[in-house]
């Protein structure tokens, strides 16, 4: 299977490059030309624990020159989305299925707007990743599951191929007939850790032991839990300090949220698709959310103090 990465940064690269590892036609398209290049001239180093081993996709730019891709798999930052998705119309084909397992949420209707809705795919993944330098990777991918679906729940001979795709390279992927279910329930998981962790400027291992941001994230889990319940979903959630519990499941201490490596890098963050989302569909459904509207504004506030760009 040709697959296409719009976005290698640390999930697209640790996703990619474990897809390539087994034998897929991988090609990694990010903007980071340093990135690309480390690629193209060594290899992905791929670091897990204390092994290192190095993959061989490809890497580009841009979509020029690529042909048309079986799948691909979008991972920018959720602001870029439509911008991205537009730049790999060359990659776009007849028979291409585009997918979304970015964090958040509300990325699939912004595919659907540009592609079209039969060409969309949803996921979510716990893989996680750290972009160590250019062309290195940290890697989180044994035991992490990755869900993925239709947007009307059918379990199509597509969808099926694409998990066993995954599952051939070993990342554990299930076929979902509730993949709204299962953006919910990342949802969840995403505003456990995300605005805590950058707003604290902590690390998994630090977080976890501070009982006043446990207490903090569990209610802003909660609240996003009671939106959901709210607007029908069926999600696998019921306590939100499982939610809370499984974020840092399996990942050492010193990995970091997105959030963080986004502050970190000096760029904005995807706090509008996670607890963004939780106040606007709270707002839809009538519940308060006056953690998440908290979070949001404190994450605000820090990126306009971000230097500029």
């Amino acid at each position: 299977m040709k697959i296409c990465f719009v976005g290698a940064g640390a999930l697209g690269s640790t996703i990619g490059g474990t897809l390539a590892k087994a034998g897929s036609e991988v090609w990694l398209i990010d903007q980071y030309q340093a990135h690309v290049d480390a690629i193209n001239a060594t290899g992905l180093r791929m670091l897990e624990g204390a092994t290192e081993t190095i993959a061989r996709p490809k890497a580009r730019t841009s979509a020029e020159g690529v042909g048309p891709a079986d799948l691909i798999i979008v991972l920018v930052k959720s602001y870029h989305t439509r911008q991205a998705i537009e730049a790999a119309s060359p990659i776009i084909g007849r028979e291409t299925v585009v997918m979304s397992i970015q964090n958040g949420m509300g990325h699939e209707d912004i595919l659907a707007n540009v592609v079209g809705r039969e060409k969309v795919l949803a996921g979510k993944t716990y893989v996680g990743g750290v972009l160590l330098s250019p062309g290195h990777v940290r890697v989180g991918v044994v035991g992490k599951e990755t869900v993925i679906g239709e947007l009307d729940g059918r379990v199509t001979d597509r969808v099926k191929r694409v998990a066993q795709e995954f599952n051939k390279a070993g990342l554990l992927t299930e076929v979902s007939d509730n993949i709204m279910g299962t953006i919910w329930d990342k949802l969840f998981i995403n505003v456990a850790t995300g605005a805590v962790s950058g707003i604290t400027r902590l690390t998994y291992g630090v977080l976890y032991a501070v009982p006043e941001v446990e207490q903090t994230a569990i209610a802003a889990v909660q609240e996003a839990m009671d939106v959901a319940r709210a607007a029908g979903v069926t999600v696998s959630f019921r306590d939100a300090k499982k939610a809370w519990m499984k974020a840092a499941e399996g990942l050492p201490h010193e990995f970091k949220t997105s959030m963080l490596q986004s502050l970190e890098n000096g760029s904005p963050t995807e706090i509008d698709f996670i607890n963004g989302s939780v106040v606007r569909w709270g707002e839809k459904t009538g519940v308060p959310t006056p953690v998440n509207r908290t979070l949001v504004a404190l994450m605000k506030g820090i990126e306009r103090g971000l230097p500029k760009r």
